[in-house]
């Protein structure tokens, strides 16, 4: 019996669910399965039920849960204390809507995190972990902001932006047939405006400006109503729900990606902060950014052409 294969239970515990377990787990789905059974083989128990489409404790998986979940925190505050790491002060970080489900998973044995409940516009955090207000955020930005600021960016996310439009027609529609909204308040949404007008100037989207806020939420799905064309969706509302009459349209020629950053201030001597940047970004490689069909601004700091970030 290892510890990992105690860490794979638990988390297969708390999700009833093979694949997001391998998810928050980092690790092959099928690589996750033979050391659960071999965890089940070596204390010579059953620890799951499961078919194709559930999966559930079984009376003895569920009654050596809570020794496992101690044996696991256990280890890790060893691992904080052997690395000198446990009585440093939580690394501050926040982010804007996006964030991964499982970094207190991904920092557990690194450090302790505080997760800032402020949820401000990409803009506004960035500029928080330039002034220590924060010391890492997620959040969208460009070389320029980064030079601005004084700060690095790693690859974190990627959202595949996609166009609503009022209808049934569920098809493909080109780049350049599709209108972005923008904003007259700068302050708010000046990330967003800048994204859109130079998504709209590469591929001739027609720009709409508005000053009722409804770039995205229920005011947005009254102008695509309105419009009757498809429009270009804000990374904001990426999974909310749609009302009815409303469609998802992939965008094509090129398809649109909004990129997440995870940054921090250049010249960081917190060795704890660096971990945790490790620690989040270990194996995120380029999530499609390289494929010919997308698009995103030349200024990211992750476009693979440009002179990219730390």
């Amino acid at each position: 019996m290892e510890l990992r294969q105690l860490r794979y239970f638990v988390t297969v515990a708390d999700e009833l669910n093979f694949g997001r377990a391998a998810e928050r787990l980092h690790i092959a789905g099928p690589s996750l399965s033979q050391q659960i059974k071999a965890l089940e083989r070596d204390l010579k128990v059953t620890l799951f039920e499961r078919d194709r489409r559930s999966v559930a404790l079984t009376p003895a998986g569920a009654a050596l849960l809570p020794d496992a979940r101690a044996l696991v925190a256990q280890a890790d505050e060893l691992r904080r204390r052997a690395s000198g790491l446990a009585v440093s002060d939580p690394v501050r970080i926040g982010y804007v809507n996006w964030c991964p489900t499982d970094w207190a998973q991904r920092a557990a044995g690194v450090a302790q995190l505080r997760v800032d409940t402020w949820v401000m516009p990409s803009h506004t955090q960035a500029a928080r972990v330039a002034d220590n207000s924060l010391d890492l955020a997620i959040c969208w930005v460009q070389n320029a902001d980064l030079d601005a600021l004084g700060l690095e960016a790693r690859l974190l996310g990627v959202d595949r932006l996609y166009a609503l439009q009022a209808g049934a027609d569920e098809a493909p529609v080109a780049a350049a047939d599709t209108v972005v909204m923008v904003d007259a308040d700068a302050q708010r949404w000046s990330s967003w405006n800048r994204y859109g007008e130079q998504f709209a100037a590469a591929t001739g989207a027609r720009v709409m400006r508005t000053d009722d806020g409804g770039v995205t939420g229920p005011t947005f799905f009254e102008h695509v109503r309105l419009l009757g064309r498809p429009v270009l969706n804000n990374p904001k509302g990426q999974d909310v729900a749609l009302p009815r009459g409303l469609v998802r349209r992939p965008v094509v020629d090129p398809a649109p990606l909004w990129t997440w950053s995870l940054v921090w201030r250049r010249g960081e001597a917190d060795a704890v902060v660096h971990a945790v940047i490790d620690e989040f970004t270990r194996g995120v490689g380029d999530l499609g950014l390289a494929e010919p069909s997308v698009w995103l601004p030349d200024d990211d700091p992750h476009h693979p052409g440009g002179h990219g970030g730390g």
